[in-house]
């Protein structure tokens, strides 16, 4: 019986994001899964205001109609999970969202949870997401690094930022478990953890864990 495949896809142009993802679903290629990550290329350099995540939706679109035939369950690489419930509308495999599936995830893990944006632009249209999802009781604070996606690239200045973010959520808003709140950001993860002695959550390895899951409950 071949693999499970499941496709996720980068709504941002970055392919270094891209490849980001790629690293944090690594550890699920030891079970049977086929896993595909792929650049919506058509996409903004990046995914930070209201705009860029409508953008960002036409062109995924797109690209999950061109991949549907290959896919057994996608993944919407984006904390924001732009244009999820009309993607899942758009194809019969399940959809899942890298926002969505981090939030429940956190939820069964702490009681209060934490945060860490990239930049102070997203914070708003994530608030309203939280809001939209019935779980913005559970947020206890985000707060922003203030970087670029395409900055993540130097490890240790974002690494820096992401502890004294992490420690503040943790100290000053009684953060018990934190979220990383962007797909680019996985190669931290481990040491975050051990900067902030919280369990994180890095979204893309949420959702891959929930969409094996379905596939393999069926």
């Amino acid at each position: 019986m071949p693999n499970a495949r499941i496709t996720l896809v980068n709504p941002n142009s970055l392919t270094g994001v891209t490849q980001a993802i790629d690293r944090a679903v690594a550890p699920f290629r030891r079970l049977p899964l086929e896993l595909r990550c792929l650049t919506s290329t058509d996409g903004p350099a990046g995914i930070q205001t209201q705009a860029e995540a409508d953008a960002c939706i036409a062109p995924m679109a797109q690209l999950f109609l061109q991949e549907a035939p290959n896919t057994d369950a996608f993944v919407v690489a984006c904390f924001s999970d732009p244009g999820l419930h009309g993607l899942r509308d758009l194809v019969s495999a399940p959809v899942m969202g890298i926002g969505e599936c981090s939030v429940l995830t956190a939820m069964s893990m702490a009681t209060r949870i934490g945060v860490i944006a990239i930049a102070g632009a997203s914070i708003a249209r994530h608030l309203r997401y939280f809001r939209a999802m019935g779980v913005a009781d559970r947020i206890c604070g985000e707060l922003a690094l203030d970087m670029k996606v395409s900055e993540l690239a130097d490890t240790e200045l974002a690494f820096a930022r992401m502890v004294a973010v992490g420690r503040t959520l943790r100290d000053a808003h009684g953060a018990d478990v934190l979220i990383m709140g962007c797909a680019g950001m996985a190669d931290l993860r481990d040491r975050l953890e051990d900067a902030c002695r919280l369990p994180v959550v890095e979204p893309t390895q949420a959702a891959v864990a929930m969409a094996a899951g379905r596939l393999f409950s069926r």
